[in-house]
């Protein structure tokens, strides 16, 4: 190939780079600038609603002024945090179980198959199914049927991270974990997970700031309570579905607990992210 031949294949090459380069750019200014949108528009209308008053007190009564949104927070923070209870073992043990005995096992293709359409399948759905086997038994909402939905929504998200985490851990640790002696169960636990341990943690802080945010589950599972309530058993408040009624309400003072509830769900989803991408990430590195 000549000289002029090669600088011309060179030059349609870095034409074609910068073409995909522009194009990258220009969708990635596109992404930053709906976000800053989103996030100054919350910033603008549910900053002025935000004081002391908001996380003290209940939800006001229709048409009545001041309140706040204290049962729908300490509904969120029950639900999440149990959820986050029982999705974690589970998850972390299920991916465990995929990543050290389900190479080549029929069982761990259909359970990575369903985990797969779980991450894919609409909150909505789940939320249904839990009301079709639960809340239609009981005869009523409450938060512990909340708490089940939002922990099928949550325990595929850190069954696929412990599993892709785990598959990062190179096969020479394992095997002179072998040649030592370890026992397989040992070289899974205090081996491969102390390895990955960050992601594994990054993985959980992801399916909870994913479950921080569902609304269509806990409308069909935990509805709502004006009053605040720590009785699991019992319709149950919580921010995503106050947001929601909030948001349809005639009222001023309703819509602008709207968006203050709104700001303080994305900034709370937005830094579980962050952590998960900085503060661990860093240390999977180290």
């Amino acid at each position: 190939m000549t000289q002029a031949a090669v600088n011309s294949v060179y030059k349609s090459r870095l034409r074609k780079h910068k073409i995909g380069i522009f194009f990258s750019t220009a969708a990635m200014a596109l992404g930053v600038f709906f976000l800053m949108w989103i996030l100054l528009t919350l910033v603008s209308k549910g900053l002025g609603s935000l004081s002391w008053e908001v996380i003290t007190t209940a939800t006001p009564a229709p048409g009545e002024e001041g309140g706040g949104l204290a049962n729908a927070l300490l509904g969120s923070l029950m639900m999440v945090g149990f959820a986050t209870l029982i999705s974690t073992p589970i998850g972390i043990l299920a991916g465990i179980y995929l990543a050290e005995y389900g190479e080549k096992n029929w069982f761990s293709d259909l359970t990575r198959f369903v985990t797969d359409i779980m991450l894919s399948a609409p909150s909505v759905v789940i939320g249904l199914f839990v009301y079709a086997i639960y809340v239609a038994h009981i005869k009523h909402f409450s938060g512990w049927a909340g708490t089940l939905a939002i922990s099928l929504i949550a325990i595929p998200v850190v069954v696929r991270t412990t599993d892709n985490m785990l598959a990062l851990v190179p096969t020479s640790l394992r095997e002179a974990a072998f040649a030592l002696g370890a026992p397989r169960w040992k070289v899974a636990l205090f081996i491969r997970v102390k390895a990955v341990k960050a992601g594994i943690l990054t993985g959980v802080l992801l399916a909870v700031a994913r479950i921080s945010g569902e609304t269509a589950p806990l409308l069909f599972t935990a509805l709502n309570n004006q009053f605040i309530n720590t009785d699991m058993n019992k319709p149950m408040a919580n921010l995503p579905v106050v947001i929601y009624q909030f948001a349809m309400s005639p009222y001023d003072n309703w819509r602008g607990l709207a968006w203050t509830g709104a700001l303080l769900v994305t900034f709370s989803v937005l830094a579980l992210n962050i952590l998960s991408r900085t503060v661990f990430a860093q240390k999977v590195h180290k």
